[in-house]
């Protein structure tokens, strides 16, 4: 972190500004809940920052965090070989599975069901890569332009653009509550979940850490995710 930055004791966060419960989501005063966004309050309190919320499309993220528009990138990022040509990780914060969404009343059950499929994924995600290893489907990747690429797969699937998409199964899981909707299968991954840093920041990478490690440590990051998810196992 900057002097500058430490004088204005805020810790920039870029996410999304979508709804994506229980990970993010704003209520109708414009409140911010969800697990990621107390995780980042857990954090910006521990290094006695407050915290600024900077929203950025999907695909601006990593763009974003190069032009030091945040001070940290805790939004939904697997952590991928691709990424960290992009920025620099903290331990993860989150593990999660990932899982495929379809139609009620589509036939497709497993993976053997997607030969020819459209399945859509984010571009350069870790959903995509799942999507990648299904023999026989045609990916259809999202690129994120928009304010809610989650909303633009859900439309795409209704519009029978696409067959499937993939994402991770605690995105999925709320949306499969919703009467068209369904999961067809959920893949045990296992994907990490990490906080992105620009590159080029040791010290504060180290910082980071350092908070994480805390909260680890004191139960405070498990009491959080049980909160928001207590369906899913705590994974460290």
């Amino acid at each position: 972190m900057s002097l500058a930055e430490q004088q204005d004791q805020k810790l920039r966060v870029i996410c999304a500004d979508l709804p994506a419960p229980p990970l993010f989501w704003k209520d109708e005063n414009g409140y911010r809940h969800g697990y990621e966004t107390d995780v980042a309050r857990l954090l910006a309190s521990k290094m006695g920052l407050e915290t600024e919320l900077v929203y950025q499309s999907w695909a601006e993220f990593y763009p974003a965090l190069e032009a030091n528009q945040g001070d940290m990138l805790l939004c939904g990022q697997g952590i991928s070989e691709y990424r960290k040509t992009l920025a620099d990780f903290t331990q993860p914060y989150a593990v999660f599975d990932e899982a495929v969404m379809i139609l009620r009343d589509s036939p497709i059950k497993g993976p053997a069901d997607l030969v020819g499929k459209r399945v859509g994924a984010i571009a350069n995600s870790l959903n995509m890569a799942l999507a990648e290893t299904f023999t026989g489907c045609i990916t259809v990747p999202f690129a994120g332009n928009s304010d809610d690429v989650m909303g633009d797969m859900v439309q795409a699937l209704r519009n029978g653009d696409i067959d499937a998409f993939v994402d991770d199964d605690v995105a999925l899981v709320p949306l499969a509550e919703e009467v068209d909707l369904a999961i067809a299968f959920t893949a045990p991954t296992r994907n990490e979940w990490g906080i992105a840093i620009s590159k080029g920041r040791p010290e504060w990478l180290a910082r980071v850490n350092e908070a994480l490690a805390a909260v680890k440590a004191s139960g405070e990051l498990e009491a959080l995710w049980k909160w928001w998810m207590p369906s899913l196992r705590y994974p460290f």
